[in-house]
């Protein structure tokens, strides 16, 4: 039911209930909710039970009272309504007022299911943030999926959103990685004596070694026209120009992993700048002048315990280096000053003990930043699995298997899984579930791959559409807004209107949530409509204007489908 018509019936409730409340201090709120089984009715209301006690009255009585209230006046939404059980009204809608959904999709196109709710309200969401330090794996998939999903479904519902990439590119991995390099260039090899402890072992730390060597130069973009270019000097005892050409080769990798993944980001951001450009002491010295810091032992401690954290922590070491969560504390100020007064972190589930150091800090510096900033995702990690066992190494990083081994990874016939499957598999359960990503499943050419599923759907309607032809569909599109949609009273058909119009509620949920896995179950569910109305009404029947109503329907599915897809960067093929 769309959002306008639920609205119209809380409003002839709320009329109806009205005589009944009279001498009372009532002020009850309506909720209406769809049964699950369909011959109860469309929407089912409880409030005759919810106000019977404090009026001291019988809820069948009170329902029955206020059935009569809601039939005593002819509408166009209502069509009728009924008592069950100990007081339950359920309610039936007029058949017009469910077919008026397929105007709407056709009026509103690709803006069917988006809302001004953000008021254009700036907000960031950080995501992947991955160490310069390898190709980016699967679990930073999973975050480059949510993250993507979560800020075009930010976009969709009316907030103005810069995706923000935070590189580490200071700090101890990189330190191992600049080592590791050095090695490499050195002839050693991974277990050999002088190897170091710390160091990374994959393969392609041997490739960044070969090309140090061979004095190459790195160029390429971060995808947000910051430059990255780095030329190697070729010497093996030039720690410098190691660190400087490894971190740079990175992040040109991670950039073409993201850019193979279909995710693009408005802004990164260097932890090195935190430094360069006095952030971290100035979050220390605030940290400081609030009275929340002490020393002992010759550290610098927070008293993150006044802020819900399970103990102090050190913000800097006896040895004069700062802990990693100080220039957390100092990159979430910065998000605070640049007006984005709502900010998301997508993380894996590892970082759960930073939220509340970060959010002390933050607390401890006396900004006027709320208690609950920035609001966190935490995804847990993803276990990857062929012909039933876990597959845990990839040769080129080592110890994992990275993103671009899932998206080409090939089956019988060359079949790529493709980044389409990636995708959606991996925003496809709530991110604080852990997932298995089976690979035969996402090779499948069936109903048992769910993105096969969904996309179907949509190549299925656009194969229907070519045999109607052009010249009857421009025809219903030219007529959208007039066409007869009376004739479409089969199960089917109401069953399949009924899912498009929770479209719109589907995305508020997912916003409130976070939780772009909504996005995905509805597509699913929406796809099972269309594939049980395809099996069970033709299109091209004699009846014109029976055709002309069930072309419209389709383009409607056509367009709800599509609109899904593209929130959480899927593509919606023609033909498969």
């Amino acid at each position: 039911m769309l959002a306008q018509q639920k609205q119209h019936l809380i409003t002839l409730i709320n009329t109806a209930i009205a005589p009944l409340l009279v001498g009372s201090d009532l002020t009850p709120t309506p909720t209406l909710e769809r049964p699950r089984d369909v011959a109860h009715g469309d929407i089912a209301c409880n409030i005759a039970m919810q106000i019977a006690k404090p009026l001291k009255k019988n809820p069948r009585e009170l329902a029955q009272a206020i059935v009569a209230n809601l039939m005593a006046q002819p509408d166009d939404v209502l069509a009728s309504a009924e008592i069950a059980g100990p007081g339950f009204i359920n309610i039936r809608v007029k058949d017009s007022a469910k077919q008026a959904v397929i105007k709407q999709i056709l009026q509103q196109a690709e803006n069917f299911g988006k809302s001004t709710r953000g008021a254009n309200a700036p907000v960031v969401v950080e995501f992947v943030s991955a160490n310069p330090t390898g190709p980016l794996h699967v679990g930073h998939g999973r975050q480059a999926a949510l993250g993507d999903s979560i800020s075009a479904l930010m976009t969709a519902q009316g907030f103005a959103v810069t995706r923000e990439y935070y590189y580490n590119d200071a700090g101890v991995q990189i330190e191992n990685l600049a080592l590791s390099v050095q090695a490499r260039a050195r002839a050693f090899q991974p277990g050999q004596a002088g190897w170091p402890e710390s160091a990374y072992n994959g393969d392609y730390i041997a490739e960044i070694a070969a090309d140090f060597l061979a004095k190459k130069t790195i160029t390429g973009s971060d995808g947000a026209a910051t430059v990255i270019s780095a030329t190697a000097s070729g010497d093996v005892n030039d720690i410098d120009s190691i660190r400087h050409f490894s971190v740079c080769y990175l992040r040109r990798e991670q950039e073409m992993d993201l850019q193979a993944f279909g995710v693009k980001f408005d802004h990164y951001f260097l932890e090195s700048s935190l430094y360069t450009d006095g952030k971290v002491a100035a979050a220390v010295s605030a940290l400081q002048n609030s009275g929340k810091t002490y020393e002992q032992d010759g550290a610098l401690w927070l008293r993150s315990t006044d802020y819900g954290d399970d103990k102090d922590r050190v913000m800097k070491k006896s040895d004069g280096t700062y802990t990693y969560f100080v220039p957390d504390v100092a990159y979430h100020i910065t998000k605070w000053q640049r007006g984005f007064k709502k900010a998301v972190n997508i993380q894996g589930s590892d970082h759960h003990g930073t939220i509340a150091r970060v959010r002390g800090g933050l607390q401890a510096v006396a900004m006027d930043i709320p208690v609950g900033y920035p609001d966190y995702v935490l995804h847990k990690m993803v276990t990857v699995m062929k012909d039933g066992a876990e597959v845990k190494l990839s040769k080129r990083a080592g110890s994992y298997v990275t993103l671009r081994d899932l998206i080409e990874w090939s089956g019988n016939g060359d079949i790529q899984i493709g980044r389409d499957a990636v995708r959606f598999f991996l925003i496809s359960r709530k991110a604080d579930t852990e997932f298995v990503f089976d690979v035969d499943v996402a090779l499948a050419r069936s109903d048992e791959n769910p993105v096969y599923y969904v996309q179907y759907a949509h190549a299925r309607i656009c194969s229907v559409l070519e045999k109607v032809g052009e010249e009857l569909v421009s025809a219903v599109l030219a007529d959208s807004q007039t066409i007869d949609l009376a004739p479409l009273t089969a199960p089917r058909e109401a069953s399949l209107l009924a899912k498009l119009a929770e479209y719109p509620e589907s995305l508020e949920r997912a916003l409130d949530e976070l939780g772009p896995h909504q996005v995905a179950f509805y597509l699913r569910e929406l796809a099972g409509e269309m594939h049980s109305y395809y099996n069970a009404e033709r299109v091209l029947v004699e009846d014109t204007a029976l055709k002309m109503a069930r072309v419209a329907l389709l383009l409607a599915t056509k367009q709800v489908l599509q609109n899904g897809l593209r929130l959480i960067g899927v593509t919606a093929p023609v033909k498969m």
